[in-house]
């Protein structure tokens, strides 16, 4: 079987993502499941690799099918859109914060075109991208825009553990106020169908409670008696694999176990406390219900220790290994 074909965008040049690219495409193994397609400066990458002492050529081509995927080797799509010369390791930058925006732009153009089978992303730096005017907070909202997407489902995933999100980047206060019936019975839908694309044949969902204990029939919060509890009755009249709510305090150990074959998470803290805790450097984030699967390191820029050559790459790689894994599952809608 062909090896999926993954496209990396650098991230931002001032931060550590070129260096855990270029660590993470130094293993070997990483070319036996994928081959690995780079989308960022060629002329960064090669200050990394000097600052590191890497032995690997950096290969500039001028499309993904002229991708080796050889070990040794890392094939770059070169934007030559930041002068290496002048880059300032651990400083925001608008330049870099520009640059960081083009190699996702170039990476979304050519999973929209099927030039590369999956994205798998380093990070950004937000006030960089703020400073280059570009009016994105983040990774998620980029790739929706790009891609055409309304509301892309976000699920994180930690050994056999995986997470979805009622809400994000919310106060914990207006969190609470979203966890309503409807909202609950439609993520429960996306939640499932998101598995069966990911190659999990009829998967059990576990739906969190917000409260402790579940709220206690109403003694520590209303919201499982009015809101949870009944979306979840309803999605099981009309066939769903789902069950709960399931208490927050429990449900997470009960599927890292292999109880359920996801959980869906009543708020952003919630959930990434439960996986970050498992293991924090392989707890990856995958952006579902786009055209093409996205997955991410789930940490950012450390601009206190870009350039030093002190990153850890475990966390692209493993976001590498599971865009590969997912992606021939994945499909394209």
């Amino acid at each position: 079987m062909k090896k999926p074909v993954i496209g990396i965008p650098m991230g931002d040049p001032a931060g550590i993502g070129p260096e855990i690219v270029v660590k993470a495409l130094t293993e070997g193994s990483v070319f036996d499941i994928c081959i690995p397609v780079v989308i960022g400066d060629a002329s960064v990458l090669k200050q990394i690799r000097d600052i590191i002492g890497a032995k690997v050529k950096i290969r500039p081509i001028g499309s993904a099918d002229e991708a080796g995927g050889t070990p040794g080797v890392i094939d770059v799509i070169d934007m030559a859109n930041i002068d290496a010369s002048e880059l300032v390791y651990g400083v925001v930058d608008s330049r870099a914060g520009k640059a960081a925006y083009e190699y996702i732009e170039k990476t979304a153009g050519m999973a929209r075109d099927g030039e590369i089978d999956a994205v798998a992303t380093t990070p950004i730096n937000k006030e960089s991208i703020k400073a280059a005017k570009v009016d994105f907070i983040g990774h998620t909202e980029m790739f929706a825009h790009l891609s055409g997407t309304d509301d892309p489902l976000t699920m994180f995933q930690v050994m056999n553990m995986r997470v979805f999100f009622l809400s994000r980047h919310l106060s914990l206060r207006a969190a609470c106020d979203a966890v309503k019936k409807d909202k609950i019975k439609e993520y429960i839908v996306r939640c499932l169908d998101s598995l069966v694309r990911l190659g999990v044949s009829r998967p059990l969902l576990a739906v969190a409670g917000l409260n402790p204990h579940n709220g206690e029939h109403g003694l520590f919060g209303s919201e499982e008696v009015n809101e949870i509890s009944p979306a979840v009755e309803e999605c099981i009249a009309d066939g769903l694999n789902v069950t709960g709510p399931v208490p927050g305090d429990s449900v997470f150990a009960l599927a890292l176990k292999g109880k359920y074959d996801g959980v869906l998470s009543m708020y952003h803290d919630q959930g990434h406390i439960a996986t970050k805790t498992v293991d924090f450097e392989r707890t990856i984030s995958l952006t579902i219900g786009m055209p093409y699967l996205r997955t991410s390191v789930d940490h950012g820029t450390a601009f206190d220790i870009a350039g030093k050559g002190i990153a850890s790459e475990v966390s692209m790689t493993e976001a590498i290994r599971l865009a590969a894994l997912y992606a021939p599952l994945y499909g394209r809608e």
